[in-house]
Order: structure tokens, then sequence, then C-alpha cells
């Protein structure tokens, strides 16, 4: 099982049509699609500074963002079906369907997961891949990766420290068995027989521009 965040950034990219397809492609229900919050966070940011409410009724609305832009997606690709529940994504796996979760419903109703912009939807995908026992994560990213050129792997701190991750993905992935990799938005060509790779065995998986996230 694979979980792949797309960031709420590719929002209007022309990668993101091409992510969606070959998604759907290639995702016989085991395949799980994490939305960023994209421009609906974007609002919710403009809202709390506007009105200042806290942080807990501003990570219930961040929630619901990326529930838009996840309804969203499925508009753009009506292929794609929604889950908000691990009831519902193991019905639409068995239904070999292309699924975009939909966190909040799940995501509330954990009261561990800290209440703050600290936790983006980074880590709430490293947090549905162990929900759910996902064996690998792929997040998609829009910033450049051009600093890790001709590398085949990345550190944990390193993603940290360039922003390309959020400060709690650590917490969320340091005690986990699933395996992490970032790649850019314009590699989903070179990914698309990786993620047709859906069981996982003990190798790590090795692609051109696919970096592995080690401890």
């Amino acid at each position: 099982m694979w979980v792949v965040k797309l960031g709420g950034s590719l929002l209007g990219s022309p990668e993101l049509p091409h992510w969606l397809d070959m998604l759907v492609k290639i995702s016989d229900g085991k395949v799980i699609i994490v939305p960023g919050g994209s421009v609906f966070a974007d609002a919710v940011r403009e809202a709390q500074q506007r009105t200042g409410v806290d942080d807990t009724v501003a990570h219930h609305l961040a929630l619901l963002a990326m529930d838009q832009f996840g309804l969203l997606l499925t508009g753009i690709n009506k292929q794609l079906v929604t889950a908000s529940s691990e009831l519902e994504i193991a019905e639409r796996g068995w239904q070999h369907r292309a699924i975009v979760w939909l966190p909040s419903k799940m995501v509330l109703a954990d009261d561990a997961i800290s209440k703050n912009w600290q936790v983006t939807s980074d880590s709430l995908s490293a947090w549905l891949a162990k929900k759910i026992g996902a064996e690998r994560l792929l997040l998609v990213k829009s910033k450049p990766l051009g600093t890790y050129a001709n590398s085949t792997s990345v550190s944990l701190q390193a993603l940290v420290g360039d922003s390309l991750v959020d400060e709690a993905f650590k917490d969320f992935y340091l005690t986990q068995h699933f395996q992490a990799y970032v790649i850019h938005k314009t590699n989903y060509d070179a990914v698309e027989s990786v993620l047709s790779k859906r069981h996982a065995d003990d190798d790590v998986i090795v692609a051109e521009n696919l970096l592995l996230v080690h401890h």
C-alpha cells in the first residue's frame, strides 16, 4: 500500500492532472492520495489573523481545507473517489478504486494529534500511513530539490531544515516501519512503475529522482 501526498501548491500546475491520471491508472485500490490544504488553508490563515481565533479552531478549519482540496481533486479527475474513515478506505480498496482521503473526521477523532500549524498535511500523511498499515509514503513536492541532485536519499533533518516537511513530521515518522520518499512534482513519469509495485518487500526502492528519507 502506498500513501501519496499531493501538496496544495500543485493546484493550477500542469503536473497535477498528470499525477491524478497516473494514480488512477495504477491504483487498483492500493494507492491513497492525501491532499494538501492549498488556497483553502491560506484562507484559514488569513481568517485567523483577522479574527484572532485560537489554533484549535484554525486546526479544525485547516483539516476542512484539506477536505476541500480533496473534493476538488475528484472534480478534476472524475475517476477518483473519496474516503473519510478506515472502513471507507477498505471498501474503496475492495472496489479497486483510486482513493482520495478526506482527513477531518479521522484526525479530529484522535486527541493525540497536536492542534496547531506545526502539524501539516505532511505529518498527517505519515499518521495515515501508520494508521492503515501502509508500507510506503511518497511526498510530492513543488519546491525544487536541486540541493539533492544525484542523490538517492536525504536525511530527515535536512528536509526539516529546508522546510520541505514540517517540524512535527519526524515525530510521526521516526518510530514507524514504513519507508518514506520525496520526489519533485515534475517527475511523475519516473515513478509510475515504482508506484505500480504496491506490495512491500525488504528492498529499498531506487528510481531516478526518487529520494529515500533516512533518519
